[in-house]
């Protein structure tokens, strides 16, 4: 086994959040700096590292934790009320874009599969606004719970699309709904006796005893339910992101005490995510980038601006909903925000590669926008609310 590779990668994982900080102004989110340096090192330019099988797994690993700490985020008790039925529409009106642009874009012979486009349209990259979000002190204002709910909608219902269009197993899509809900019982089950047992006294001495010793038996229980639920969702011929990001989601919901006893079991996960695994899936997205692909002709090279568009029309048009709650700069920060899109397009697109559906080219115009989007839409969104009055959700 060479480790040579995973080392530069290990150092490039490094390196990139000092590189951020050394130009704070321009808020470049650390994962677009990974990409491109992996793109860099990668056989598209430098070619020090190609993707092997340790590098392959991590990668993937990482992926699957990036959604696992995606669903760690979600605030259920924000979801409910004028808030969830005005996110619910504002998804419903995505759905509805997505597919109108993915179609004509189809039509006009950009795309081959454009459900799978309109799928990858329709995301919003919660594990990149959330950080955001949270370093500017915007969570938990109006605009701020704004974006973490229509993000929260946009990362499930996307992942469930596209695990039952899209799985690499080749099953009918009326099967795919029953083992979908087979999926949704599984989760409800486990769900309900991880609620029954979790407030046991006796479990909670044991938990509380061996938290912070070498044992760490909460991030240890957190792997496990992270495994398990991605392991659930492949042997149902499910994608795997659909279980890590369920696995987080539940877990959020069933640890209702987490404040009080244990407040930095999400620190340690966060640790083993950011610090290690999801880096190295940045990275290796930049090596996969298909730069030859991207810039082998001007029609391929102008689908970017293309995506980019498509992202703010089909994400940033539905947050008018929010306009009789929000002020109309708060308004469009939020669809700027909605439309920042990356690790669900990467996910989508290599999915796409390998089920054949779509060109190297079109994979890496779609990752391209969404490598803009992360760049430019934040910063403005940022500036459009920052310092202005809140008004109630």
């Amino acid at each position: 086994m060479n480790l040579g590779g995973l080392l530069i990668i290990a150092v490039v994982a490094f390196l990139a959040p000092l590189a951020v900080n050394a130009v704070a102004r321009l808020r470049i989110p650390s994962p677009v700096l990974e990409i491109v340096a992996g793109i860099v090192i990668g056989p598209a330019v430098l070619g020090w590292v190609r993707v092997d099988t340790t590098i392959a797994v991590i990668s993937m690993l990482g992926l699957s934790m990036l959604l696992f700490l995606a669903g760690l985020e979600i605030e259920v008790e924000r979801l409910r009320g004028r808030l969830l039925r005005s996110s619910a529409i504002g998804m419903a009106l995505s759905l509805a874009l997505a597919l109108g642009v993915a179609y004509g874009l189809h039509a006009a012979g950009v795309v081959q599969t454009p459900l799978l486009v309109a799928i990858a349209l329709a995301a919003t990259a919660l594990g990149l606004v959330i950080p955001v979000l949270k370093d500017a002190g915007e969570l938990g204002h109006p605009a701020g719970n704004a974006v973490v709910a229509g993000a929260t909608l946009a990362e499930f219902t996307c992942i469930a699309l596209l695990s039952l269009f899209f799985s690499a197993e080749p099953t009918a899509a009326g099967a795919k709904i029953v083992l979908l809900s087979a999926f949704a019982v599984a989760v409800l089950l486990i769900g309900a006796v991880l609620f029954r047992y979790g407030e046991s006294p006796r479990i909670s001495a044991v938990l509380v005893r061996l938290q912070d010793t070498t044992a760490q038996i909460r991030v240890r229980f957190a792997v496990v339910l992270f495994i398990a639920f991605a392991t659930l969702a492949a042997t149902l011929g499910l994608e795997t992101i659909l279980g890590a990001f369920v696995a987080g989601a539940l877990l959020k919901v069933v640890d209702r005490d987490a404040a009080m006893v244990h407040p930095q079991t999400t620190t340690k996960l966060e640790a083993i995510g950011f610090g290690f695994l999801v880096p190295v899936f940045w990275v290796t997205t930049g090596l996969r980038f298909d730069l030859h692909a991207l810039f082998a002709s001007a029609s391929t090279l102008a689908q970017v601006p293309i995506f980019l568009a498509a992202l703010l029309v089909v994400r940033g048009v539905p947050a008018a909903v929010y306009r009789r709650s929000l002020s109309r700069r708060q308004t469009v920060a939020v669809g700027l925000f909605q439309a920042t899109s990356l690790s669900f397009i990467v996910a989508a697109t290599q999915i796409g590669a390998q089920l054949h559906l779509v060109t190297s080219g079109t994979a890496a115009a779609l990752v391209g926008a969404g490598l803009l989007s992360a760049v430019l839409f934040p910063p403005i969104a940022l500036g459009l609310i920052g310092g202005h009055a809140r008004v109630r959700v």
